[in-house]
């Protein structure tokens, strides 16, 4: 091979390197900005003179239109729209309701969908669409949201080794092959991969991966919780005994079928036990704010809330049956569509005088009002340490009167147009659920993934087709895409590609490539393949993974061919180790989950380190296996 020489041009791309990766680990400034501002300085060094060709200054911000960041654009708005109709909702339930509530069962449920979903479509796409999920689950289950992305993300990454259109580097593999093949003789040229001929390998990681962080993970992911709202962040029991001294709880009882009490109102047990009938279930449907009038039918599960104590001794007395967890009403008490809130009866409102009973309040208003607080003290059908309980529903309404409430946040949403109302919670999702959307959000996503599968259309142009569909259904608005976008990313992301791009134009990615491959010259095969192994993963972090794939895989065919060892399976082990990228966030995923976990560049190079030896080791092992 050529020598190649250290040029001053070279010498500047190192130069910002090492300054990038300085900015990125001490985090002096934003790691979005700390990109922003390489991107800008690579743009005035490729103005001074011997260093004009740095960068083409008329081309430096074509990394905003570049096919990765418009693919992570349209697939955080496909993922928004998925989340708008609720849908993403009932996945959370549905890995709550098989996987419970411990990060010992939730991570590996998690982690093992998502790694699967990525062996078919962009990694990226895949962590984006389960974002939502998992922030559902990390305020239903209170487990911090750091514990849960990461090992959703390295598995989002690992999941694109399984099949050859999981990762860009194995799509660009056969091609990159097939060109190789027309400078070697007959006796060497090299077969193409099937679509799962990598399956075993990439099985291997995503194991490796779950095994991982369920061995280890509580040493080596961060375990800071986000302050939360009272309404939102906060439990629903904690939040009503600080404030009003309501020591209750949601409790899921049984009413079974034939029980004495079927014809009854749920007034009468409320009479009776001094609990609140929040939500009620039969026949397969379920009411949020059940009129208190409503007479029960059996079989049923109710939604109670009250006093743990008082609550074991109705069900003891009137022999109902008590389950350990929410299961029927477990979506609708999530913190994510429901919670305890404040709305305070303002002079002039037409409520004045009149009580709950006097204007249905469950039926006309969506929510179940737990306590009327007024002046100093707290009227409450549940007993608190200053108060007998009181019947709420009969006391008439005074103009300043603060009513705590139970509301679905879409009801909630409602009141802050209702003139009686003035609403005082103002931090939870003012959004309403458009569940009637879902078929429209499940076409686009599926034309999106099927125009990703079967045609060769831009991967970009894929995703924005259904990302379009969504908009124009109306399953979202255009703000609501807007908003549904993580612009830090973006901009994290685009201003990394123009040094990636001047890390190869300038020569610098091959005069890295030659100076380790000279160290590793007469060497066994084997070690040959590890170190290109190493240097795949090395490149990966200081430039886009097809780019790395683009360079090296040229050159390991030359060095297995030197060598006499198998060019095709030394081309995949770059292929595969360009998705070793855990280290620092410069990989499209550690991005994406880097702003809403609160991770730092250390949380990678803490959790990542250990993660980047075992890629190594597994993937070699696994290579020389099963090839």
């Amino acid at each position: 091979m050529e020598t190649i020489t250290l040029t001053l041009q070279m010498s500047v791309v190192l130069g910002l390197l090492l300054f990038t990766v300085i900015l990125f680990v001490s985090e002096v400034v934003r790691i979005d900005f700390a990109a922003i501002l390489v991107m800008v300085l690579l743009g005035l060094l490729s103005q001074l003179p011997g260093l004009d060709s740095l960068a083409d200054v008329s081309q430096l911000f074509n990394g905003l239109a570049s096919n990765a960041v418009v693919s992570i654009i349209a697939v955080m708005i496909i993922g928004a729209g998925l989340d708008k109709t609720g849908l993403m909702s009932k996945v959370a339930a549905l890995i709550l309701k098989h996987g419970g509530k411990t990060e010992a069962r939730v991570v590996p449920i998690i982690s093992g969908t998502v790694g699967v979903i990525s062996s078919f479509m962009q990694n990226v796409g895949a962590a984006a669409l389960f974002l939502p999920v998992v922030s559902r689950i990390s305020v239903r289950t209170e487990l911090p949201l750091s514990r849960l992305l990461m090992p959703m993300g390295f598995c989002a990454i690992l999941g694109g080794t399984m099949t050859m259109v999981g990762s860009s580097p194995l799509i660009l593999l056969n091609d990159l092959i097939l060109t190789a093949n027309q400078s070697l003789p007959d006796a060497q040229q090299m077969d193409t991969f099937g679509l799962f001929s990598v399956t075993p390998v990439g099985v291997s990681l995503v194991v490796t991966g779950i095994l991982y962080f369920m061995l280890f993970g509580r040493w080596i992911l961060p375990g800071e919780q986000k302050d939360g709202d009272a309404t939102s962040g906060q439990s629903m029991k904690a939040y009503l005994k600080n404030i009003y001294g309501l020591k209750t709880d949601i409790f899921e009882i049984g009413i079974p079928e034939g029980h004495a009490v079927v014809g009854q109102t749920f007034d009468d047990v409320i009479q009776r036990y001094h609990v609140y009938i929040i939500g009620s279930a039969y026949q397969g449907r379920t009411f949020f704010a059940p009129v208190i009038q409503t007479k029960i039918t059996a079989p049923c599960r109710l939604a109670v809330l009250g006093r743990e104590k008082e609550v074991r001794h109705m069900v003891e007395d009137a022999g109902f049956i008590l389950h350990e967890k929410l299961d029927v009403f477990a979506e609708d008490y999530a913190p994510t569509k429901s919670g305890v809130a404040e709305v305070v009866i303002p002079p002039g409102s037409s409520l004045i005088g009149k009580c709950a009973h006097d204007v249905v309040f469950r039926t006309t208003y969506g929510a179940s009002m737990l306590a009327i607080h007024r002046g100093e003290e707290t009227l409450s059908l549940v007993a608190t340490e200053d108060h007998e309980p009181t019947q709420i529903a009969e006391v008439p309404f005074r103009a300043g009167d603060t009513l705590v409430i139970l509301s679905t946040w879409e009801a909630l949403t409602r009141l802050t147009h209702n003139r009686d109302f003035v609403v005082v919670t103002t931090d939870f999702p003012q959004e309403e659920l458009r569940p009637t959307k879902v078929g429209w959000a499940l076409l686009f996503f599926i034309i999106s993934l099927s125009l990703i599968l079967f045609t060769d259309l831009r991967l970009s142009l894929c995703l924005l087709t259904g990302a379009v569909g969504m908009i124009l259904t109306r399953v979202l608005d255009i703000d609501d895409a807007y908003d549904a976008v993580s612009w830090s990313t973006v901009f994290l992301l685009a201003s990394l590609i123009p040094l990636g791009q001047a890390v190869q134009t300038s020569g610098t990615a091959a005069w890295i490539a030659q100076q380790i491959l000279t160290l590793l010259d007469g060497w066994p095969v084997w070690s040959l393949q590890a170190g290109l192994a190493v240097l795949a993963t090395v490149f990966t972090l200081i430039m886009s993974n097809v780019g790395a794939t683009v360079l090296l895989v040229p050159l390991a065919v030359s060095i297995a061919v030197a060598a006499g060892g198998d060019p095709a399976i030394f081309a995949l082990t770059v292929a595969i180790s360009t998705s070793n990228s855990f280290l620092i966030p410069t990989h499209q995923v550690n991005a994406l989950i880097m702003g809403p976990a609160g991770y730092k560049v250390t949380d990678f190079i803490k959790s990542g380190g250990i993660m980047t030896l075992l890629f190594l080791v597994v993937s070699l092992v696994a290579m020389n296996f099963v090839f």
